[in-house]
């Protein structure tokens, strides 16, 4: 009589399940290692829309829970009686929205990884003292392990939240390099087609972007294309409307299959104020499309090798020159786009990404994951 192994039973906190990068970056995990693990979900605003990418062969339940709004630590008690009924053999909290989690686990009730992917608006510019002190003790005296997903994350962690050396992670995220070739460069007089992956939210600036657009469309055949959903789509028609783009501006609105219209594009571009490793960049440059953005993150780290000159400070203006200056410079997108592929094959594919997460989820990562 064969035995079998009951499968490993992790709790994931999320800020939201609404789809993000650190809610895709999961749905690619959880997809690709399947069944060996189950999946309980919570999310400190009860939305599981992401789910419905989730394969069937994914276990995974979504476990509501009532949350206080607003009030510091509020919710430590309750979330400590869930981790004492589920006792999940391996607790991963998300960004800064699920850091009541990691005071809920202290004292320890099971080994826990607190994962860190960037900021919001609010921390933008700048961290929050509140924030960063709150990090430090809960992560630092919880002897909580951390990984973040940029070098700019690691920096921070290290020197503003002075974390541990041996419980500061970074694993890259990582993508697909598919099969096919780029698609090729479009003929001069050629309409072009610009576009770009995001939630429409304060910190990813579409507005930057159409701005850009609306001036770079007085001199070029262009259209743009913005994939995604959000709280910002009726101002950023509206702003398409008032800047007399609307015709040659596409909202797509939320798309279950993002990377299908990724393939459409012959220029992509990023324009927001804060990211950290974006996944639809590496995704661009995988396809080898020519790509711009702001500088944040470990946007300028990528870009450094592939095309230098491709990024530029969180600025309207300079964005607006940087979107030109691309453009015009058309006969250099098939280098940029080989040398993007190859960016990602050496520091960001998939499969390196997998590896690393499935030792973590497994607890066969170093020691320091499971204190």
């Amino acid at each position: 009589m064969t035995e079998t192994t009951a499968p490993r039973h992790l709790l994931h906190a999320f800020p939201s399940f609404q789809l993000g990068g650190a809610q895709a970056r999961f749905i690619e995990l959880a997809n690709a290692l399947g069944p060996g693990f189950r999946h309980t979900i919570v999310a400190m605003d009860n939305c599981f829309d992401a789910g419905e990418r989730l394969q069937p062969q994914v276990r995974w339940t979504a476990q509501p829970l009532p949350v206080v709004k607003g009030g510091a630590l509020a919710n430590r008690g309750a979330f400590r009686q869930v981790l004492r009924q589920l006792q999940p053999d391996l607790l991963l909290s998300h960004n800064w929205g699920s850091i009541e989690w990691a005071a809920a686990n202290l004292p320890r009730l099971c080994p826990q990884v607190h994962i860190e992917d960037g900021f919001g608006p609010d921390e933008a510019r700048q961290q929050l003292p509140r924030r960063v002190w709150t990090r430090h003790a809960l992560l630092g005296w919880g002897r909580v392990p951390l990984v973040v997903i940029s070098r700019q994350l690691e920096h921070l962690a290290l020197q503003a939240w002075r974390l541990p050396r041996q419980r500061v992670h970074f694993i890259a995220n990582g993508v697909a390099l598919p099969d096919t070739a780029p698609a090729p460069v479009p003929a001069a007089g050629a309409v072009l087609r610009i576009g770009t992956l995001a939630g429409l939210r304060p910190e990813k600036n579409i507005a930057r972007l159409v701005r850009a657009f609306a001036h770079l469309r007085r001199t070029h055949a262009a259209r743009l294309v913005i994939v995604g959903g959000g709280p910002l789509l009726p101002d950023l028609q509206q702003l398409a409307q008032q800047l007399g783009v609307a015709q040659d501006v596409e909202f797509t609105g939320y798309l279950r299959q993002p990377g299908v219209q990724l393939q459409t594009f012959d220029l992509f571009a990023l324009s927001s104020d804060t990211e950290q490793l974006p996944i639809a960049m590496l995704e661009a440059m995988a396809l080898g499309l020519p790509v711009l953005a702001t500088a944040v993150g470990d946007v300028p780290t990528i870009l450094a090798p592939v095309a230098p000159g491709n990024h530029c400070p969180p600025d309207d203006d300079a964005f607006a020159q940087l979107l030109r200056q691309v453009v015009q410079a058309r006969a250099q997108w098939p280098t940029w786009g080989a040398l993007g592929r190859e960016q990602v094959r050496r520091h960001y594919a998939k499969a390196d990404m997998l590896a690393q997460w499935q030792a973590v989820w497994a607890g066969q990562a170093r020691h320091s994951f499971t204190p």
